[in-house]
Order: C-alpha cells, then structure tokens, then sequence
C-alpha cells in the first residue's frame, strides 16, 4: 500500500482503530506542549489523573502568553506551572525564551513524531515533518498520562507546490491562497499535506507559517515532508541527530488535491474580521494605516525579521505609524542583536516588545479607535486585538515592513524590486542557548507544587442523567468564536484558573447579559450556527458553559477541537438536521430532551420545544468512545470509572 507522510506517521502510532477513512483512531502521542494559557488547567486535570510522572518522551510547559504581569495572578500561574512540571518530568520554558510554537520548531520538534499541544497552532510543527495537532488541555493530559489521542481519521488533501516564490511573495501568501479557497470551515476533519517541486524552495520557518495558518482552516493539522531542508535546519540548531526522512510514496492516494502555482502568486491580504476575507494587497493599496505589528507564531522568525530590518534599514518609519516587532524566540532576539539588525529595525523607529506572544492575543498593544492594524498574524477576529472598532489585516512581513514606510497599505514588489532588496538566506548555525529551559526533577522527588490564591478547582461533573431540560439562554449566528464564548484579553487572561470569575464573562461579546441569566436559571442551552466554537484550542470556551450549567449545545455544526471539549466536559453538542428547526427556536424557549441514555445509543437526539409544543430531530454524531465520556459525564469521569 502507498502511503501519504500523514498515513505513514499515523500507522506507525496507530494504537487502535485503522487508516480507514472517517472512523475513530486512537494514536500515541510522543511529544506534548502547554502554554500558560492553557496550561494551568491541563496540569490541574493531570494532576487529578493521579500519575506520578509524564509517560510521554517529551512534555514541555512554555509560558508565553500572560506576559503582562500587573499583578500577582500572572506570576502564581507561572509559579504553579513550573513546580508542577519539576515535579512530574515536563520541561519548563521561561518567560522571555520564547512563543511556544517558535521554541519547540527550534529545539524540540522531531520528523516523524506526533506532538499534542493545548494550543490550536500547535500544528506550526508540521513543517518539520511532525504529525502536530491542537487540542483541549484534558486532552493534552491524558496524553501526559500515557493515555492515547482519539480523532477521526481524516481526509487528507494534497497541496502541490510548483515553481519559486517571486520576490515580494512569502509563504504568508500561499497558505493566504489556501484559506481564500478553502475558507474558515473547509478544513474540518481533513489534513492538508504539501508537497511537490515548489517544497524544496520553502525553508523549515515558512513551512512552518504555513502549517501554523493551517489552524484557520479548522483543519486538524497540516505537514510538510521531512527532506534535506529540513536536515539543513536541524543541522543549524545542532540537532541533526533528529533528523529522519519522510516522504510521500509515489502513487500514495489523496482525498482531495489542488495546485499552488507559487510564481503566479502575488501578496494578499486577509481583510475584517476573518482570515479567509482574502483579496490581493493591490486592491487595498493606499489605505491609511495606524498600526503595524510583526511578530506572532506565524511570522517572527530569524528570517522573518532579517527581511524586516533589511527593508527598514537606513529608513524611518511614516509619522501616522506605530510599529511594534515582537521576537518569536531568545534565539532569534539573541542572533537580531548580534548581527545589528535589531538596531536597524529600533533606528527606523519600531518598538521592540519581548519574545511572547503580545499583541496576536490581546495582551497589550490595543490599536487605536476605529484604527486600522497590520499584522503579521493568523487571526483577526473582530475584538481579538482589544478594540472591537479597530480593523485588523492581516499580511506578510514584507507588506508589513514596506506600509510601515509608507504609512498605507503598499505592494511591496515594485518597492523591492527598486530598492535591490536581496532574499535572506538561512543561517548555517543558530545560535543556542537554552539556559531559560529548565530540566524536570528525578522521579520520586520531593518538589512541592505552589498553588497562588486565583487557582481555583475545575468544575466537577456528574453522571449524564436520563432528561434534561432548561431554556434557551442564548442564540447565535455562524462562525462563533472561542473569543466569543470566552473572551481572551489581558484583562481577563490573568483569571484562565479562574472559572468562577470567568464565568461573568461567558458570551457577553454576544450578550451581556448572558451570564447573569445562565446564573439566574440554574443552567440551560445554547443555539449556535455553523461552525461554532471555531478557532483557539481552549478548553475554557467548554469549562465556563459547564460551570454555568449549560447541558446542550444545539448547532448548525461545530468546529473540530470545540466539539471536542464540549464531550470532554459532558456537553451534548447536538447538530440540527433542519435549518428550518434553527429558525424556530427562540430566546427563552423552554426545551427539554428525555431518554438521553437510550437516544445517545442511537446517534438521534429529540428535543422538544415545550414552549411552543414542536419536536427537533437532532444528530449526536460521536463514536461509541464518545458516548461513554457523555454517559459518564465526562472524560476525568470515565477514567476514574476504569482506574
């Protein structure tokens, strides 16, 4: 049998199940990652598992996303973080060495293995050749634990990639192109593979941007074969020893193949307030901008920011700009230092903020009212930079680095061309220092984990019990956002262990007054649209919901990762089979499901709408594994029943 890169790492990890399309495998994870903003509950639920150690061959905790320290809460999390990861065997990542993502491509990720990280960009490790997918935190510790991972085994679409990118074109905009044909949700249940002539000409950190832009797909991961590039690369951060190489067989079969011409590719721009709102930087050329942001996982690598500083040597930034460059690494702040491009780049008037992952994620850095913001990141959901009047772009570091100049929007290949701008090789050694990586403790050590005053306890659940009822609490369109459910801002970001005070939060980008009823009626459902949950990996968008008392969730259809959480946690993420049956509910409504139990057996749900005496055929589309996690009332559940 021919076998694509995506069917050889999986067949080699294959724990149960088979490569047959659409059903449920369960494979073993070799490498897991948490950041700070997930990672705290993750080792919450580790530890509730009750191992003694990571079974895992590498676990790694980064902290690089609650940076802004404005008072204790930060630091406990981080505190709590690196005790624990002492204590059972993990990794730590300190504050300042780096955006997970960016680390871990640098100095962890190994071809061939299977990485699960608690974050949905985790799959920026695929254009190392690794099989890396995002997930919720429980997920992630099971893994931890030894457990294996469940999905269902994907579609696999082949992207060939022919020619060489033209000057002024970057990787941004081949995986820009993808998601203008793809769109948000035509990545769901499918992995995107590339390959074909134009690979060669792509180093590790712009596969790696396209792998790690893969997530706006709703695509469970994206990988690039394992090649001499790659060799190169790991030669470079001294661990060629890692190297193995994985290629497709000729003749492997893909569900589905499209064809980048990478030579007819021009930049392009994702429009408000979704990465897929794609149109050519040509047709916006000349709009005024406010802001200019470079960094994140998707662009702040060493070659990333070697092409930023080349434009901005010798220039001043436009007096209507505010441009902020956010390092993804210490390695590449280090190397930016050393060769003087981070002075060039300071010269030209930019702010250099620390390695972290800053403005991507709300965390400082806000633009301006009704602003309008360049970045060089993967997502640009309406609120997600902190001011919901501001429009946020997002582009490549070229486009970023020339309107900086500029002060419009500007296609950067006529300024290329006339400034004689040189394309930037990559370095034949990084530098390394990893001394901001701290080693776990032996086994059966004595570290003590420090818990601060904002860790609070998970929520607990009971056991799925034969009706539920409750009102319709809030009702909402499509492509509802893990920002929507549960807003991520630095002003809330500090409280990620804090469900209880989350929970004032929950879906007030919908509706403010959506907690205050939750909490008034003890719990009900929620009405969603296509897609819902789309977007972060974060588990908090299932938790909240949980500890507000919501039992359902009815939707038109529901993104991957969030679907997920939704059974993890004992949610019934129920799927109408009519839109029509969507439209008819309404606020307030009164619903109510009976024999639970036995309909979940049968994959059909009926709700009734006692409110208005109508009955809903709703599909529960889970595997048999998943309706255990329901009945059981989640999946900590289910694992204390077999422990």
């Amino acid at each position: 049998m021919k076998l694509t890169v995506t069917e050889k790492i999986i067949k080699q990890h294959l724990v149960k199940g088979s490569l047959n399309r659409g059903s449920e495998i369960g494979i073993k994870i070799d490498q897991t990652l948490t950041q700070d903003s997930t990672g705290t509950m993750a080792y919450l639920q580790f530890e509730a598992i009750g191992v003694d150690r990571v079974k895992t061959k590498r676990s790694v905790a980064y902290i690089d996303h609650n940076m802004l320290q404005t008072g204790p809460e930060n630091a406990d999390d981080h505190l709590y973080i690196q005790t624990v990861a002492k204590k059972y065997g993990i990794y730590f990542s300190k504050p300042g060495n780096g955006i997970c993502h960016q680390v871990h491509l640098e100095r962890f990720g190994i071809p061939g293995q299977t990485l699960l990280g608690s974050d949905s960009h985790t799959p920026t490790a695929g254009g190392l050749g690794m099989l890396a997918i995002g997930a919720g935190g429980l997920d992630v510790a099971v893994a931890m634990a030894g457990g294996e991972y469940y999905i269902n085994m994907p579609q696999i679409v082949k992207v060939e990639l022919k020619g060489e990118l033209c000057l002024g074109v970057s990787a941004k905009d081949i995986i820009l192109e993808v998601l203008r044909r793809y769109t948000v949700k035509g990545g769901v249940n499918k992995i995107f593979e590339y390959c074909g002539e134009g690979v060669k000409n792509l180093t590790v950190p712009e596969r790696a941007t396209i792998t790690n832009m893969g997530a706006e797909l709703g695509a469970t991961t994206s990988i690039f074969p394992s090649d001499e590039v790659t060799y190169e690369f790991l030669k470079a951060q001294g661990r060629e020893q890692d190297f193995v190489e994985i290629k497709a067989d000729e003749g492997a079969h893909y569900d589905e193949e499209i064809v980048i011409n990478l030579n007819q590719l021009t930049p392009l721009i994702a429009c408000p307030h979704s990465p897929d709102n794609v149109v050519t930087v040509k047709e916006l050329e000349g709009k005024k901008v406010n802001q200019v942001a470079i960094g994140s996982c998707t662009n702040s690598s060493y070659m990333d920011l070697m092409k930023v500083a080349q434009i901005l040597q010798g220039k001043t930034i436009a007096e209507n700009i505010s441009l902020v460059i956010s390092p993804g690494s210490k390695q590449v702040l280090n190397m930016l230092a050393d060769n003087g491009a981070l002075s060039t780049m300071i010269k030209a008037g930019a702010r250099v903020l620390e390695c972290g992952c800053g403005p991507c994620i709300g965390m400082g850095q806000a633009p301006n009212t009704n602003g309008v913001s360049l970045r060089t990141f993967n997502r640009n959901f309406k609120g997600r930079s902190g001011t919901v009047s501001a429009d946020v772009y997002l582009i490549s570091p070229e486009v970023a680095a020339v309107s900086a100049l500029t002060g419009y929007i500007t296609d950067p290949i006529t300024y290329l061309k006339d400034k004689k701008i040189n394309a930037i090789d990559m370095p034949k050694k990084f530098f390394i220092n990893d001394n901001l990586i701290i080693s776990p403790a032996p086994e059966n050590n004595d570290v003590e984990v420090i818990r601060g005053p904002n860790i609070k306890p998970f929520p607990k659940t009971e056991p799925l019990k034969d009706k539920v009822g409750g009102k319709t609490l809030i009702k909402v369109g499509d492509n509802i956002t893990t920002d929507h459910i549960m807003p991520s801002n630095a002003k809330l970001l500090p409280f990620r262990s804090n469900i209880p005070y989350l929970s004032e939060y929950c879906l007030t980008p919908c509706d403010s007054d959506f907690p205050k009823r939750a909490k008034k009626l003890g719990g009900g459902m929620i009405i969603g649209g296509i897609n819902y949950g789309q977007g972060s990996s974060r588990e908090h968008a299932a938790l909240v919901p949980l500890y507000l008392g919501i039992k359902a969730v009815l939707a038109k259809s529901f993104a991957r990762i969030h679907k997920q959480n939704l059974i993890n946690n004992g949610i019934l993420p129920l799927t109408f089979e009519s839109e029509k049956d969507y439209e008819d509910i309404d606020i307030m409504n009164d619903l109510a499901i009976e024999n639970i139990l036995e309909s979940i057996d049968k994959g059909v749900i009926i709700v009734k709408n006692v409110t208005k005496n109508v009955e809903y055929t709703m599909t529960l589309d889970v595997t048999e594994r998943q309706k255990n996690i329901l009945k059981a009332g989640g999946l900590l559940n289910l694992m204390k029943k077999y422990r």
